[in-house]
């Protein structure tokens, strides 16, 4: 089958139409714009909120009513355990100056990453925030699946060793309709984002990454693709790209996907420090979801304890 056949076929299937007196077709009216950064984020706090700021002023002239970051946005350390001794609370200084952000180009902020102090002098949270435009935290997720693998043909890495994992699952309403927060290495879980999707309503499921470039090129846009299409949501995921140090690389491609799992925004340079931009309108996921309507359809989970193996 051609791809023009099948893209005819997606179009019948859940494209929301609008049109004129005319009868041309019109824009949705409840549409919205949103963008995703990319950027190679080093162990220089200055220089990172320097690059950080540019991006935040280009997302607010673009007219983005939400800018994502990717994870560890703020601070790249040059070894593991690093992070620790920059981090600091949600109300510390270092947050008040991203919130300032927010609130001086009227945006909202998904800060995904933040080195949040933990516990204990050893530990940190590794947490997604959200700001709202005026400046305040309106919600915070801490990293619930940490990332402790050997990676085939890299390095083992063991972000429990410094980093407490959370507890709750997020989600938080937006003027892009309801947003689901996780973390990176969360994407290869899909029951978070069932729960996000199913148990607390969300629309846009939000990825903030710093994927390795092995692990990347293998599994990333096939991953986040799945999560858009089995919850019938918009995917943002903000990537860190490129070398951060000599011994840290990250993959590279920011995307933002329907709910269909069609790519509708990706940097053009996949080594490029800069925003990708998208109109996202919520009414194309109510019609994914009247059309194939898998929330009505689920098993619930006694059916599956029940059912013989």
């Amino acid at each position: 089958m051609s791809v023009n056949v099948i893209g005819r076929i997606y179009s019948r299937l859940v494209l929301p139409r609008r049109f004129s007196v005319s009868g041309e077709s019109t824009m949705p009216s409840n549409s919205v714009r949103v963008a995703a950064a990319q950027m190679t984020s080093i162990n220089d706090l200055a220089s990172n909120f320097a690059t950080c700021s540019r991006l935040v002023k280009e997302a607010a002239s673009a007219g983005a009513k939400l800018l994502c970051f990717p994870e560890a946005f703020s601070y790249v350390g040059a070894k593991d355990g690093d992070s620790v001794s920059i981090a600091e609370p949600l109300h510390g200084p270092l947050m008040q100056k991203y919130c300032s952000l927010a609130r001086e180009s009227s945006i909202w902020l998904s800060l995904g990453g933040f080195q949040e102090r933990g516990s204990d002098d050893e530990h940190l949270c590794n947490t997604h925030v959200v700001v709202d435009d005026a400046g305040e935290i309106r919600s915070s997720y801490r990293k619930i699946h940490l990332f402790d693998v050997d990676v085939p043909g890299g390095r083992v890495y063991k972000e429990s060793k410094f980093t407490e994992a959370g507890k709750d699952v997020v989600a938080v309403d937006s003027p892009i309709g309801r947003l689901g927060l996780t973390v990176c290495y969360d994407l290869r879980f899909p029951e978070i984002y069932q729960l996000l999707r199913f148990q607390h309503g969300a629309q846009v499921l939000l990825v903030p990454s710093a994927f390795t470039k092995v692990t990347g090129e293998a599994h990333w846009e096939i991953l986040l693709r799945a999560r858009a299409i089995e919850n019938q949501c918009y995917v943002i995921a903000a990537a860190q790209a490129g070398e951060h140090n000599d011994k840290r690389e990250s993959y590279r491609d920011t995307l933002i996907i329907d709910p269909w799992g069609t790519v509708i925004g990706r940097l053009p340079d996949r080594l490029s420090t800069g925003i990708v931009v998208a109109d996202i309108d919520l009414s194309l996921v109510d019609s994914v979801r009247e059309k194939m309507p898998i929330a009505k359809q689920r098993k619930p989970i006694e059916f599956w304890k029940a059912a013989s193996l």
